[in-house]
């Protein structure tokens, strides 16, 4: 019998963990239609969205693990202020569209195919059952989630094997004037950044509770390894989708959804049967993540107000009424609302990531500050460009490099971290 030696299973175990973290359904929906646009430059695309959809969340992970605390330890080099102002968007964000997001993916795969209901009463039964688990703080979805997260690979890796051997590898033209931007901006839209931030302090706690008596470097490095083992699977998946949706391009119209073409891709590769069973997989894994951001959401105000119950039934409330409004919309119109936050959001996260991971010596309270201010000025514009001014600021961005890609934050940046580095170490 083949039996794993123990340090094996363990990286095995925490790399599941960790997977099933940053493995949100709703992700699922964005590779294909990504690919099916790319054309020839699907692996430039792969790229980009593997950039900012897996190696910043891994990276993110590494930061918990040597912060060894949660969200709000992210940003308090630059001011408790900032840090608590920071943590309450991101939960903000967090409840407002991809928590909203899991119902409309719900609606779109697993009850408008095969019930004329309208998505309003889906996402109202949806969300109030979301408010039933959140209340009673069940079990249940943690198991039913180490379940269906197994199974949801599976399909997946027999729809791209099935697509990889079955369709030539003939590709149309890209649509996208830069496939690599294009990729990190989509990457985006997997919230998977923010997702880090947010609960990766919790995989930091199991691995101090099972290993008390490891050393922080035998910690460090278990997460390590299964922080890329983590990284590693979700990039085949990705990548797999994204060219699964460029080979078989020919077989949809420009035009459809991305959860249509996902149902698609699945019909055409497995049969209606796979189809059916994967609509139903996605459904009740995006439930677990509804019910996780709502709960999340609750626990952080609570504490902030003391540990007190009635603030978190408040905040549940609230969380499943905005879920109620922003889920009855389709997902395409949830993406596109979410860009303008995202935009100004996930530089600032990125950033915080990075300054996080960086030897402390790089990362002084000075650095932190002066690099996160500048990446705030600098993301105005993507912002504002985001949400329609991109004509007025054609001026601005053409003296600020990647600007026009969205990514005007990126070198300003880079050179302030340099900059203050090399003053502190003059004047020390």
């Amino acid at each position: 019998m083949f039996i794993l030696k123990k340090e094996t299973r363990e990286v095995l175990v925490t790399a599941f963990a960790l997977f099933s973290l940053f493995f949100g359904a709703g992700n699922l929906i964005l590779p294909p239609l990504l690919g099916n646009k790319s054309g020839d430059m699907w692996w430039l695309v792969t790229l980009g969205f593997c950039a900012s959809a897996v190696l910043i969340p891994i990276m993110g992970i590494m930061a918990h693990a040597k912060l060894q605390g949660t969200i709000f330890d992210f940003g308090k080099k630059v001011s408790p202020t900032f840090s608590l102002v920071y943590s309450l968007l991101i939960y903000a964000i967090s409840i407002s569209l991809p928590s909203p997001r899991t119902a409309a993916v719900t609606h779109e795969m697993a009850i408008q195919p095969f019930f004329d209901s309208p998505p309003l009463l889906t996402s109202i039964i949806y969300f109030s059952l979301v408010f039933v688990f959140v209340i009673n703080r069940s079990q249940i979805l943690n198991i039913l989630g180490k379940l269906l997260t197994p199974a949801i690979i599976l399909i997946l890796f027999l729809i791209i094997g099935t697509a990889l051997f079955s369709y030539d590898f003939t590709f149309s033209e890209t649509v996208f004037h830069n496939p690599l931007s294009e990729g990190i901006l989509e990457g985006y839209q997997t919230f998977d950044a923010i997702g880090a931030v947010v609960v990766g302090g919790v995989i930091i706690i199991s691995i101090n509770l099972k290993k008390k008596e490891a050393t922080y470097e035998e910690k460090k490095i278990l997460i390590r390894r299964s922080g890329w083992l983590a990284g590693l699977s979700l990039f085949l998946i990705y990548a797999g989708l994204i060219v699964t949706g460029a080979i078989m391009h020919g077989e949809f119209t420009a035009d459809i959804s991305r959860t249509a073409l996902l149902s698609g891709i699945s019909t055409k590769t497995l049969g209606g049967t796979a189809n059916l069973f994967l609509s139903i997989l996605v459904s009740l894994a995006c439930f677990t993540t509804a019910v996780g951001i709502v709960t999340g959401t609750a626990d952080f105000i609570k504490y902030r107000f003391h540990d007190s119950q009635p603030v978190y039934l408040t905040t549940a409330i609230l969380g499943c009424i905005l879920g109620i409004v922003m889920g009855q919309f389709n997902v395409g119109y949830i993406i596109a609302v979410a860009l303008p936050a995202l935009m100004f959001i996930y530089p600032i996260t990125i950033v915080l990531i990075l300054l996080n991971i960086v030897p402390d010596k790089y990362a002084s309270e000075k650095v932190f500050r002066a690099v996160v201010i500048t990446t705030i000025i600098f993301s105005i514009p993507d912002f504002l460009g985001s949400i329609g001014f991109t004509e007025t600021l054609s001026n601005v961005q053409f003296f600020i490099p990647l600007s026009p890609y969205s990514l005007g934050w990126v070198l300003p940046a880079g050179i302030v971290f340099i900059i203050t580095n090399l003053l502190h170490k003059k004047k020390s």
